[in-house]
């Protein structure tokens, strides 16, 4: 069997393929290398000038292309490092072209390549496809590909709008719906088979008569390879798939025919602590929220009880939202059973039909609290088969329910903000009482539960509660966008303070009251702010809450007239200037309660860390430790090192499983284990203005001001960035109600929160961009 020169070039492989592929056809193709060019005295060798003259070379638009020896190899691609011209027409033009591509080869091998094809014209799909995983060596098919345009170079100039990404498992046990893709795996496994390789980056192209044709093969730079791992890979997707079809089930304890899962609705760990946390991280937000806490939050304010139910699954370490349970906790506890069960079929239909709405459902499928457009968002459900009764009896129950909350006098928000305080009060004496280590990190933990978590869950709620009520009065037309804006930039939250304090308090003083902060709240290897303020505080620049801010909100007598008036139509527990205190009071008291339990949760993390080194393990050891083997060491005698030992094996070997794995940031089907669309996601914008400005993909690079910087999460911790002068910025996870969303309105600064993977990655690789807010847009510049 021939074998394929391992230093072959891209017009080398693909004359070695011709006649050897049956699954794509090959262009005609025309060649020469830099030594005939030279010996030609640099222009195009007489052999190739000739052919030029006959078809198919004289009348049809020619691409010329780089083929060097050094761009097409196991150890480096050097993909797109050299020029290639395409719609070059004529002889003297195909000269001039080739002498730009070698041009760019600098120096040049003397076996370096000049390739000249036809263009294909009659172009219905184009695209790349990867045999592996680039990042991990995982055995995964990924296609990303465009179906639009025609074009056959969008995918690789990263600048098409409308592509798609399509993952497959090797040797998945099902096949994609649309054949060309099926074809394109099949071309995959024969390449492999051909060129003795599994990890090959393949350029593409089908014509509209449905023939594909196949541009390019050469072997994918990797990290890593898994081909000793891909049986386990196979298996840890089988025990994937097998959970999905249980957990998918109907279930006697909760309303609703199915599930799906999500890395976003709810209490958003992709937001939180990120599509793939190490296991201390992922263990450590399980423990203080979604295991317990959660439920007994939303039972406590009136919702159903959904206690020992936890809120958060992971495959492999990849946390993901039960989102039945999630929409069965938004159930008034009054409302029956039947009724009950059509709400959640519903919403899960209504999410099924609308999967970009995943980080939205509060506030685009669920109805989870009153609002003065309740009777307008209600209509939804008259299309879907509910009764005006049906309406109505959940209209009054979610009235009683939201009044309870956030009544005037008794709101439950209220007993929740005087929890804090106890956590407060208890914080010293677990940290100077005569505890042994485990001990101290144990009561840090249970008391951020009790006091601090709890509360924050119930004031989050009653911040949702006062950011629907806010927008409300924008869809009936009492408030503007721009009275919105001005009320939230009136704001006295935690993050307006730091600004103000960092400028205006001695460092120390600052440390003390804000060094427990870090940009990963739950991540152990994220320096808390008083472990590394040289590195996120730039002291030589003003903060940003020195610069002047916008004129204050207020209501004119006529707004004041129409919202009394309608406080009383639909029996709100408040007076105007009461509805408003709440307002403001629930949005700063929510990001109150998340600085207050994170003193706690960082001190804890601080303290594992600690007790960590004191057993011959570091920090990124301890990143693998399982929080739960905290409380197996306080209640029992068991070796401390054994127990830290054991938990970080388990933790690497779960992690590294993990790692490997690519599954969609929305699972609706078991079989999305195997293959999927990774799917485009419907940014928030914040504020109505637009900036212009450098991307910065790096914040700790150095000198911020001016860019549009780019975060992976919506994580309180990055609030230092706002002291360095940038200019917008945007996440890939979070949403509309997170911390940095009501931070970047309250300072009328434009970002992006929540723009997905797809569209974080494509933007963060231009040089500049524009953020349009107003319009709802970004622009690669």
């Amino acid at each position: 069997m021939a074998v394929l020169d391992r230093r072959s070039t891209k017009a080398g492989t693909l004359e070695w393929l011709r006649g050897r592929l049956r699954s794509a056809h090959i262009l005609p193709q025309l060649d020469f290398t830099l030594r005939a060019w030279r010996l030609a005295g640099n222009r195009l060798p007489g052999a190739v000038e000739r052919k030029l003259a006959h078809p198919p070379w004289n009348h049809a638009p020619l691409i010329v292309r780089s083929s060097a020896v050094g761009e097409d190899q196991n150890e480096q691609s050097n993909a797109g490092r050299y020029l290639s011209l395409a719609g070059i027409r004529g002889r003297d033009a195909v000269e001039t072209a080739a002498s730009s591509v070698i041009a760019s080869y600098g120096d040049g091998d003397p076996d370096d390549e000049v390739l000249i094809q036809p263009m294909l014209e009659d172009v219905a799909m184009s695209g790349v496809a990867f045999s592996c995983d680039p990042n991990t060596g995982a055995p995964y098919r990924i296609i990303n590909y465009d179906p639009v345009t025609g074009r056959t170079d969008s995918v690789t100039a990263g600048d098409g709008r409308m592509l798609e990404t399509f993952v497959c498992a090797r040797n998945s046990p099902t096949q994609p719906e649309d054949p060309r893709l099926a074809r394109i795996l099949a071309l995959m496994d024969e390449l492999e088979t051909v060129m003795g390789n599994d990890a090959l980056d393949v350029e593409f192209a089908f014509d509209h008569g449905g023939q594909l044709y196949l541009f390019q093969a050469r072997p994918l730079v990797v990290r890593q390879s898994m081909a000793d791992g891909q049986a386990a890979h196979m298996a840890h997707l089988r025990a994937i798939a097998h959970k999905l079809e249980g957990g998918m089930r109907p279930h006697p304890f909760l309303n609703g025919r199915t599930t799906v899962y999500g890395v976003m609705p709810d209490w958003n760990p992709a937001e939180i602590i990120g599509i793939r946390p190490r296991p201390l991280a992922l263990s450590l937000y399980r423990n203080i929220v979604t295991d317990s806490v959660w439920a007994y939050q939303r039972d406590n304010y009136g919702y159903k009880n959904l206690r020992s139910f936890p809120l958060m699954l992971h495959f492999f370490g990849l946390p993901y939202i039960d989102v039945r349970v999630s929409f069965n906790s938004f159930l008034p506890k009054d409302i029956e059973s039947d009724m009950a069960e059509r709400l959640i079929n519903y919403y899960i239909n209504h999410l099924l039909e609308a999967p970009s709405l995943h980080d939205k459902v509060e506030f685009k499928i669920i109805f989870s609290c009153y609002s003065l457009d309740i009777d307008e968002r209600l209509r939804r459900l008259e299309e879907y088969g509910f009764t005006p009764e049906d309406c109505g009896t959940l209209r009054d129950s979610l009235r009683r329910l939201t009044n309870s909350i956030i009544g005037s006098e008794t709101g439950l928000w209220r007993q929740d903000l005087e929890r804090l305080d106890t956590l407060l009060e208890r914080r010293p004496a677990i940290l100077s009482g005569d505890l042994d280590p485990v001990s101290r990190i144990y009561w840090l933990l249970e008391d951020c539960k009790r006091y601090g978590t709890l509360p924050f869950a119930g004031l989050a709620r009653a911040g949702f509660i006062a950011v629907q009520l806010l927008h409300s009065l924008v869809t009936i037309g009492v408030l503007s966008d721009g009275e919105v804006s001005a009320f939230m930039e009136g704001l006295n939250t935690v993050g307006s303070r730091l600004s103000r304090d960092l400028a205006e308090l001695p460092q120390a003083t600052f440390q003390a009251k804000y060094g427990h902060l870090r940009p990963g709240t739950y991540d152990i290897l994220s320096p808390r702010y008083d472990e590394a303020m040289e590195s996120y505080f730039d002291s030589s620049r003003p903060a940003h809450g020195d610069i002047a801010r916008p004129a204050g909100f207020a209501l004119s007598l006529m707004q004041m007239s129409e919202i009394k008036r309608l406080l009383a139509v639909h029996g709100l527990d408040h007076d105007v200037v009461g509805l408003f205190e709440f307002l403001k009071a629930a949005i700063e008291g929510r990001e109150y309660a998340k600085f207050v339990f994170t003193r706690n949760l960082s001190d804890a993390i601080s303290l594992v860390r600690d007790l960590g080194e004191q057993h011959g393990f570091s920090a990124d050891d301890m990143s693998y430790f399982n929080i739960e083997a905290i409380a197996e060491m306080q209640a029992s005698c068991m070796p401390v090192r054994d127990v830290i030992a054991r938990s970080i094996e388990a933790g690497r070997s779960q992690f590294a499983a993990g790692s490997s794995i690519l599954l969609p940031p929305l699972i609706t089907r078991p079989d999305q284990v195997w293959m999927h669309h990774v799917p485009s996601t419907e940014p928030n914008f914040i504020t109505a203005k637009s900036a212009i400005g450098p991307v910065c993909s790096d914040p700790a690079s150095g000198d911020l001001a001016g860019s549009i910087v780019f975060i992976p999460s919506a994580d309180p911790g990055f609030d230092w960035l706002f002291s360095r002068g940038i200019a917008g910025f945007v996440t890939a996870y979070g949403g509309m109600n997170s911390h940095m969303a009501i931070r970047a309105g309250e300072l009328g600064l434009p970002a992006v929160i929540g723009a997905g993977d797809k569209l974080f990655r494509h933007w963060s690789q231009a040089r500049k961009i524009r953020l349009d807010c107003g319009a709802r847009r970004v622009d690669l510049l």
